[in-house]
């Protein structure tokens, strides 16, 4: 006879007795127990968490067995939440592993219309099971039949209502009417409310200086919008990276997984500033360590301005460049005239100033300076050419060389007349010759005149004349040893007097005869003609001012535009 067939043994009525009253007793304590945890369904419970899995967090609720929230019901997905952390919690319902299924809402267990009537009254989420899809919606057992709208169920299609079948929800009874037994109830107001606390608790965990996981979810010209788990924060285009960034596409894409920085939260507006270069070494905090005062750098142009462009030496350190530092040839009015962003340059750092988050840049002082060589290369009595670069009112400047300028005064322009302004013989462009009065390389200044170089009556004299030449001349002033003589109009030379006038008669007197120069001697004789020299029979005639004398050029000087001469 097997197990199954066995008749169970007769049991005494004593025994009989024990037994129904053990039963009793474990049907009674059940009863308490499940009475006791629909109770506090009606309460929150304090729940202590004991462990956490990948998708659940586990709690001792002071049950025998232990209840479970899901991840997403804490902040940042429980990635605080610790073993020994109290939560506030009710109990909704058991899953298919036996443990207590929660919620950190208050949720009623109605079991009667009285209970049904205070869970309206007092707008308590209740739970339920779903029973079955019905026409325009489900049907839910919460103690006693409701009816829920599919539009308030919480779901998007068909597929995920047909799901809720079988299925514990939490809903709230809007609409209860006890004589006709109608009750309707919705699930998706709770759902928002859940999904808002939560939020509100994601939220106030978030604080200024932490820093937090978040997804991009769009990107506008100005910045980057990143989800923090619900709540947006504004990641502003300056604050990426401590490099210029142009555009947010350049370091970011939509979708992207990255840590940011909370940098403020507004307490009034509830905006959340975020920054992503902040969780970063500020890159001017080493600076000194890494350049000095003379040292030669290179980067790209990042921008240019009116003054000036902007190098960029290392991700959030650029270095300016003014426009009286680019070139030491030309005068640039602006940087484009010479640079173009993107532009790879070599310079010399000037300055460094770390607490104003400055580096002053050079790029003239990689070339050689054309000064240095101007004051060897062009000295004071040298002939130049160049085209005249600028016309002031106080003169032109002309381009000596590459790099070197000299000023021509208005009064060293031309000889024979005074102008009015240098333009009304010059232009801009104009290649002119000149020559060097001074240089002063430290000052970069040159004194230049043309007409230094204009041929006059002096140097066509002197340019027909050699030394030998027998000429004429008119005494125009006598001093000491020497003697002033006018050789033609605006030509004078010097002529030496041994022992002053008288004796420079007797030496006149003692020189050889000469055969005289004819345009001299007519000279001579219409001169005598009129008066102005007298003859004599044998006397020599000493020299006085107004004489008309026979002389010989002993001397000339074409670069000093000097003449000697000697009485003949």
């Amino acid at each position: 006879m097997t197990d199954e067939t066995r008749p169970e043994p007769e049991l005494n009525q004593e025994d009989n007795s024990e037994a129904t009253e053990s039963f009793a007793d474990a049907l009674s304590a059940f009863e308490r127990t499940h009475t006791h945890h629909a109770e506090q369904g009606a309460k929150q419970l304090e729940g202590t968490v004991v462990s956490l899995s990948a998708e659940q967090v586990f709690l001792d609720i002071g049950y025998k067995t232990e209840g479970v929230l899901p991840r997403s019901a804490f902040p940042d997905n429980a990635e605080g939440v610790k073993p020994g952390d109290v939560v506030p919690v009710s109990v909704t319902g058991r899953n298919e592993e036996h443990y207590y299924e929660l919620s950190r809402f208050k949720v009623a267990q109605p079991r009667d219309w009285s209970a049904l009537e205070a869970a309206f009254a007092q707008k308590l989420a209740v739970a339920g099971t779903v029973t079955a899809v019905v026409k325009g919606g489900l049907s839910v057992d919460v103690g006693v039949r409701a009816f829920m709208p599919a539009s308030r169920s919480g779901t998007h299609d068909a597929a995920e209502l047909e799901a809720l079948v079988g299925q514990q929800i939490t809903c709230r009874i809007t609409k209860l009417d006890v004589a006709d037994e109608n009750v309707v109830v919705d699930r998706r107001v709770v759902l928002e409310e859940q999904a808002r606390s939560e939020l509100e608790a994601r939220r106030a965990a978030l604080e200024a200086g932490s820093t937090v996981p978040g997804t991009v979810r769009s990107l506008a010209p100005y910045g980057a919008f990143v989800d923090l788990g619900g709540i947006d924060g504004l990641l502003h285009i300056s604050d990426m990276a401590y490099s210029r960034v142009s555009k947010p596409e350049d370091v970011l894409s939509v979708g992207q997984q990255i840590q940011v920085r909370i940098l403020k939260i507004d307490p009034e507006t509830r905006k959340i500033s975020l920054g992503l270069k902040q969780l970063q070494p500020e890159p001017w905090q080493t600076v000194p360590e890494r350049y000095q005062q003379g040292q030669r750098v290179s980067g790209a142009v990042s921008r240019l301005t009116d003054f000036g462009a902007f190098v960029e030496l290392e991700p959030g350190v650029e270095g300016m460049v003014h426009v009286s530092e680019m070139s030491w040839a030309r005068k640039v009015r602006h940087p484009s005239d010479l640079l173009k962003t993107g532009d790879r340059v070599d310079a010399v750092i000037l300055s460094i100033k770390p607490e104003e988050r400055r580096i002053a840049l050079g790029l003239k002082q990689t070339l050689a300076d054309p000064w240095l060589e101007a004051q060897h290369k062009f000295p004071a009595g040298s002939q130049v050419e160049g085209p005249v670069t600028k016309i002031m009112n106080f003169g032109a400047f002309v381009q000596v060389a590459e790099g070197v300028e000299g000023l021509v005064h208005i009064s060293e322009i031309v000889a024979d007349r005074r102008l009015n302004h240098p333009s009304d013989v010059l232009r801009a462009g104009q290649v002119v010759k000149a020559m060097v009065l001074a240089i002063d390389a430290e000052k970069r200044q040159m004194r230049l005149s043309m007409k230094q170089l204009i041929p006059t009556s002096l140097d066509e004299y002197i340019a027909e004349h050699k030394a030998g030449d027998k000429v004429s001349g008119r005494v125009v002033e006598l001093s000491g040893g020497s003697a002033v003589v006018e050789l033609g109009e605006g030509i004078r030379a010097t002529c030496r007097v041994a022992g002053g006038a008288g004796k420079a008669a007797a030496s006149v007197a003692a020189a050889p005869a000469q055969e005289a120069d004819l345009s001299s001697l007519t000279s001579m004789l219409q001169d005598r003609w009129k008066g102005k020299a007298r003859a004599d029979s044998g006397q020599p005639e000493a020299l006085a001012e107004g004489q008309i004398r026979g002389f010989r050029i002993a001397k000339v000087d074409a670069e000093a535009k000097r003449i000697e001469v000697e009485l003949a």
